[in-house]
């Protein structure tokens, strides 16, 4: 399946300049939506994966079916205050400033084995600190997984040390 077909390109949003991919229209087409999260959970298989972590939002929205068809639990990173119960947190650079990831201290345990989930692989940053926040409570990093990938922000480097999985490249 084409799923390039499912993104709509919404050129200037959210400034001048940036050419959004947005993936609402792969979301409303059923087949679509299915298919690429297959792709995934084949993908994870091959790793014998433990748990999903996905980064908010649009990690939830991909890595939670990809729990659920592989009968494993997903682990939410969300930005700093949006979690209920005792976190531990990371601190990472934006292009202009810095930004915190949380995650429960409880969500991952020594040893398991961890796909990260999100919509898109960009500069690399928010999953490097994903990545970081699984280390630390003992978790091990053994792929990651993106609908999307844009080649020419050159993620893959900042994380080169995991096995990337991504769906569409632009």
């Amino acid at each position: 399946m084409d799923l390039e077909k499912y993104i709509a390109i919404v050129e200037d949003w959210p400034s001048k300049g940036i050419s959004f991919k947005d993936i609402t229209p792969l979301m409303a087409d059923g087949a679509a939506f299915k298919y690429a999260t297959d792709q995934i959970v084949e993908y994870a298989k091959e790793k014998q994966i433990d748990i999903v972590v996905g980064p908010e939002a649009r990690g939830f929205i991909i890595g939670c079916p990809v729990a659920y068809a592989l009968g494993v639990g997903f682990a939410p990173v969300r930005k700093e205050g949006k979690l209920p119960r005792e976190t531990i947190k990371v601190e990472y650079g934006l292009e202009y400033g810095k930004d915190v990831l949380t995650i429960h201290k409880d969500a991952v345990k020594p040893g398991q084995r961890v796909l990260i989930i999100d919509d898109l692989l960009a500069t690399g940053g928010t999953i490097e600190a994903t990545k970081k926040l699984v280390e630390q409570l003992g978790g091990i990093v053994v792929g990651a997984a993106f609908l999307i990938e844009l080649t020419y922000l050159n993620g893959r480097e900042k994380l080169s040390g995991i096995d990337l999985k991504t769906l569409i490249q632009y």
